[in-house]
């Protein structure tokens, strides 16, 4: 990757940083309480695990992963409880000083997916909106695709389908379609069912099952 396409994709994750840090102080006190759509997580826990995924380097993830025995959810929720503020306002704080940051424990596309699919994430159960950049959804979408479902990606269960992007001229895979918003198809395949009414195509049901 060019270093000048690096400062590109790392402009677009401060942008969606700093977006989000807007939307969060925007919210009343009872709203982070909100169940948010990554499952058993609040908005405040979702926020206070982007702080923590900010500040993460690939030594701290790998030390923090073998400190959990290889448990990706187990390594997550000590993060959350790490970096989760005694109110919203300190977690804001915490998030707000991180927007910057330039740390990534894997490609620079996982930053990507962590701020468009936890920005939804949010968002979605709040009734905020955002127009994101087309090209930052869909390289979070072909990062999601070849991602192993033990990383939280879609590998195995995208592995017969044919992911269609109808707004960004983007065919992914093989197989029956499923058709729809690159971003409505990112969320789908992260396990946001919510975004399963927005597919059209055959190839909807197989999102809606487990990977064998």
């Amino acid at each position: 990757m060019k270093s000048d396409t690096k400062r590109d994709i790392w402009r677009m994750v401060h942008a969606e940083r700093a977006a989000l840090v807007e939307d969060l102080a925007r919210l009343e006190p009872e709203q982070w309480d909100t169940p948010s759509l990554c499952a058993g997580w609040t908005v405040h826990d979702v926020a206070a695990h982007l702080v923590d995924t900010a500040l993460t380097t690939r030594t701290g993830f790998v030390a923090g992963l073998v400190r959990a025995r290889f448990d990706f959810d187990l390594q997550n929720r000590r993060g959350v409880e790490r970096w989760r503020g005694d109110s919203p306002e300190e977690t804001l704080a915490r998030l707000r000083r991180v927007v910057s940051r330039t740390s990534t424990p894997a490609s620079l596309d996982t930053r990507l997916v962590e701020e468009v699919v936890h920005g939804e994430d949010i968002r979605r159960v709040v009734g905020l909106e955002r127009v994101y950049p087309q090209e930052a959804v869909v390289r979070a979408l072909r990062l999601q695709v070849r991602t192993p479902a033990s990383f939280g990606g879609a590998k195995e269960m995208v592995a017969a389908v044919r992911l269609t992007a109808t707004d960004a001229g983007l065919s992914i895979g093989e197989g029956p379609e499923a058709a729809g918003p690159a971003l409505s198809l990112l969320l789908a395949v992260s396990g946001r069912r919510v975004a399963l009414g927005e597919l059209d195509g055959p190839g909807v049901a197989a999102l809606t099952e487990p990977a064998a």
